[in-house]
């Protein structure tokens, strides 16, 4: 009967003492409530009642998408579409858990941040132009920041530039007289390609003309 009780009591230590973390995530411990160490993946051990597992940190890389409205230089509201790839750095977990409550509200608020300073700074063509500056530009300052919060930035991406709908409305307006301007440009090139190869075949034939008429006369003058 001992026997049976201290296997069970054996049993139910080991159950409390095992912590199982998954791949690619970072368990913490705290101690009598005060952080004491981070688990990696796989079987883990910890003292039963006076240590627990406070949470799980994914170190994966997570996607943010941020819509940000803002005004250009030209007095064009436009609509920015920017992606961010971040993750929580290994070797910073106790920042990561600890520091932020809501990441990815702290990265919207840096992202909306350096589009609104930025994006004034141009015109509408200058924005679609130097959406790739821009990209850099949100990921060197979010770099920067979050770095202190245990987090690095990956990526970032500006994935839409969306104009006001008059504006857009005038912009395909633009394209379409464009497309058609160069369309009878194309048409008046081709034109006049037609007519010089017109007027070269009819200068032709009336050389090959001449000549026949020459060797003709020439013909009738030997027959004498």
């Amino acid at each position: 009967m001992e026997i049976l009780v201290l296997i069970v009591l054996f049993v139910i230590v080991l159950f409390l003492s095992t912590v199982i973390v998954p791949q690619q995530q970072m368990g913490i411990i705290e101690r009598l409530g005060k952080f004491n160490r981070v688990l990696g993946p796989g079987l883990n051990f910890k003292i039963p009642i006076i240590e627990r597992v406070a949470g799980k940190e994914s170190v994966r890389i997570r996607q943010l998408d941020v819509p940000v409205e803002t005004k250009t230089q030209d007095n064009v509201f436009v609509n920015l579409g920017v992606s961010v790839q971040f993750l929580a750095m290994q070797d910073k977990i106790f920042d990561a858990f600890y520091r932020l409550t809501d990441v990815n509200t702290q990265i919207t608020s840096y992202v909306y941040d350096v589009v609104r300073g930025e994006v004034p700074k141009k015109t509408l063509d200058e924005v679609f132009e130097t959406k790739d500056e821009l990209a850099q530009i949100i990921k060197g300052d979010l770099s920067e920041s979050m770095d202190t919060f245990g987090y690095s930035i990956v990526k970032s991406l500006i994935t839409d530039i969306d104009p006001d709908a008059n504006v857009k409305e005038a912009m395909n307006q633009i394209n379409a007289t464009e497309r058609l301007r160069v369309a009878a440009q194309n048409e008046a090139e081709a034109d006049k390609i037609r007519q010089v190869k017109s007027a070269e075949a009819d200068a032709e034939a009336k050389k090959l003309q001449g000549e026949g008429i020459a060797k003709q006369r020439a013909a009738i003058i030997e027959g004498f």
